[in-house]
């Protein structure tokens, strides 16, 4: 059984080591073998000081499920224009667990606690959000207000 793969403490433990030391405070660990692979099916490891830009997947094939396994994660929905954010928390432990969020909507994620860890599923192969798909009224990773921008986000979860 050698291509079998626990998902196990010491796995979680060992993603969330790799996303505290990296400079972006998150890390994949992908189950496919490809970036070409038909389906892909990674562990996201992230910190809660980690940026996602807010981003939709305009190829219908693209809807993408997530199911939290440790730590708390607060998803945020918006409208083409970025008004209206809706909100939900998912954790394991709680009333709401995962998500499946729909090709054109856009979305992001923010960590709610340390050590956050969720399981993702989506169609292959990969492709490069395009300019399209990033949230234009929203800054990117690498732009200095990213770090306001996500405090912002994060406050829609603490009132």
């Amino acid at each position: 059984m050698q291509d079998v793969q626990l998902i196990d403490r010491a796995l979680l433990d060992q993603v969330s080591h790799m996303a505290r030391e990296s400079t972006r405070r998150r890390k994949n660990y992908n189950f496919h073998a490809a970036d070409g692979d038909a389906s892909h099916r990674l562990l996201n490891a992230m910190e809660p000081d980690s940026y996602i830009q807010p981003h939709r997947h305009n190829d219908p094939s693209k809807d993408e499920t997530i199911i939290v396994l440790r730590g708390r994660f607060g998803v945020v929905f918006f409208d083409r224009c970025g008004a209206g954010p809706v909100t939900t928390v998912l954790d394991p432990g709680g009333p709401t667990v995962g998500v499946t969020v729909p090709h054109g909507i856009f979305h992001t994620l923010v960590a709610l606690a340390p050590e956050g860890i969720f399981f993702e599923s989506k169609a292959g192969p990969y492709r490069p959000l395009t300019t399209d798909e990033r949230a234009q009224w929203s800054p990117a990773e690498q732009d200095t207000a990213a770090s306001e921008y996500l405090a912002r986000l994060i406050r829609l979860f603490h009132g």
